[in-house]
């Protein structure tokens, strides 16, 4: 043992990590307490989402002018000859 240091700073850091390791510990066990108990009361998480639909929505069609059909038609046509 050094003759400059005391007892109470040999004793200091094994205390300190003891301590340390003790919160570390204990703020585990009650964060996962925290997180069971939650889960037994209300269900499961994420509840402030919204319920996802079980049906899929109408599908949605517009009617197209004759104009419009022609100018989709060149358009395929035109897209159809490229060769990637």
């Amino acid at each position: 043992m050094p003759a400059h240091v005391s007892t109470f700073q040999l004793l200091g850091a094994p205390v300190l990590l003891a301590v340390t390791v003790w919160i570390v510990c204990l703020g585990r066990v009650l964060r996962r307490r925290r997180f069971e108990d939650t889960v037994r009361r209300h269900g499961p998480l994420l509840g402030a989402l919204p319920r996802q639909r079980q049906a899929r929505p109408d599908l949605e069609s517009v009617e197209l002018t004759p104009a419009e059909r022609d100018a989709f038609a060149g358009l395929v046509r035109q897209f159809g000859d490229r060769r990637c």
